[in-house]
């Protein structure tokens, strides 16, 4: 007979969550689950924001925690979930963001080349997965939509998903932006499935809609603030700098073997499937004491940059609809290059420009469906006198120009 668990976790945004199940907790308890609490889930949003200090721990229990309401409210409304199916569904939310580098979405695709965490996350399933004698066979079939039940994946991944639930909640809470505040307990009363996928009752409409707004409000306040695109890029160009460094030949000694390897390596998917075992033990801390160190040393970009990092004098940023103007942005290079006495390649970490985008939905990705009394079943952006039409389907892009303040 299976032993009993039941422990129970104080979260400040829900309250008590509780960890009942024997899988779940040996999951929880994995050291590569673990490693979550050293990772910030919002990177650098607390140099806005003091408390968005909050890990991707944190998030995946709070995740956790709404899965386990939706799936005990589409269980009252007769949709059929086998306790297995409910565990499965548990323990993929759990594990959705645990292929996350060090500072999250700052260092995809920098510090593991062309590889996404979706995929790194995959790989560290299969493997856990073997360790735990095939009890998350099925948790990987609903992470991956191979499962018969597509609206167990959709809880976990959509539109109207309980990781985004959970990401727009927490973060308004930790950062006090009460624009994030949705109402998520609404919306898991008012979810339900037909045919096999995941919609919402007529009833919910204007909770969905005041979530897709907040999720818009958010990404502008919040995700894509300048200051912390700011923080971002200057990690982005210091991790760049430290790899050329090394490519070239110098000494660039990081705090930890760990990050150590993964500068010095060339990174892969293949690369990463044979040392998941390394990159589960870096985290932000790697990072950041390497940043630290690096302040010191002999080159004039890597040093320059840490020691702004270190000290918040972060690049300037400016966003507007527009491209910048291009003389102005020569203007600039040659001030930055004369001030710090480097080259005009060198100048390329201290000026550059990119764009930014979002969307508040799209409906050719993944549909949220309004079922109505009358059994029809409607996309959100097409119901009669909706907030969300086909003009904030559209994506809004701005254009950015990062540099050196001299």
């Amino acid at each position: 007979m299976t032993n009993r668990i039941r422990k129970i976790i104080n979260d400040p945004v829900y309250g008590f969550i509780t960890i009942d199940d024997p899988l779940v907790f040996q999951v929880i308890s994995h050291p590569w689950y673990q490693r979550l609490r050293r990772i910030h889930q919002m990177a650098f949003a607390h140099l806005v924001y003091p408390g968005a200090v909050h890990t991707r721990l944190h998030h995946s229990l709070g995740a956790y925690h709404l899965m386990c309401s939706a799936l005990t409210e589409l269980k009252n409304k007769g949709v059929d979930i086998t306790p297995e199916e409910e565990t499965a569904a548990k323990v993929a939310i759990l594990l959705h963001d645990i292929g996350h580098g060090p500072f999250s979405h700052a260092l995809e695709n920098v510090l593991i080349n062309n590889t996404s965490h979706e995929t790194i996350s995959i790989l560290i399933m299969r493997v856990l997965n073997e360790q735990m004698k095939g009890q998350l066979h099925k948790a990987i079939d609903i992470f991956t939509n191979n499962y018969t039940k597509p609206f167990l994946h959709q809880l976990i991944s959509g539109q109207l998903d309980v990781d985004r639930m959970d990401y727009l909640t927490r973060d308004s809470f930790y950062t006090g932006v009460s624009e994030g505040v949705i109402g998520y307990d609404r919306i898991l009363k008012m979810l339900t499935v037909k045919e096999g996928d995941l919609m919402v009752e007529e009833k919910g409409i204007y909770s969905i809609e005041k979530f897709l707004v907040a999720r818009r409000l958010m990404y502008w306040q919040v995700y894509l603030h300048k200051t912390v695109l700011g923080a971002e890029k200057t990690l982005v160009k210091i991790v760049q700098r430290a790899k050329e460094l090394i490519q070239q030949g110098h000494e660039v000694p990081a705090a930890s073997v760990t990050f150590d390897f993964f500068l010095k390596s060339p990174t892969s998917k293949a690369f990463i499937e044979q040392h998941l075992d390394k990159f589960c033990l870096l985290d932000d801390y790697d990072v950041l004491a390497a940043i630290k160190n690096w302040v010191f040393h002999s080159d004039t970009v890597l040093s320059t940059l840490c020691r702004s990092f270190i000290e918040r004098r972060l690049l300037k940023v400016k966003l507007q609809a527009e491209p910048f103007d291009q003389d102005w942005i020569k203007t600039q290079r040659n001030n930055i290059c004369r001030h710090l006495k480097i080259n005009d390649a060198d100048c390329d970490y201290f000026i550059f420009t990119g764009e930014a985008e979002n969307t508040t939905y799209n409906p050719t990705v993944e549909r949220i469906n309004i079922l109505f009394k009358n059994e029809t079943v409607t996309d959100i952006s097409k119901v009669d006198n909706a907030l969300i039409h086909q003009a904030l389907a559209s994506p809004v892009k701005k254009y950015y120009i990062c540099y050196y303040n001299c």
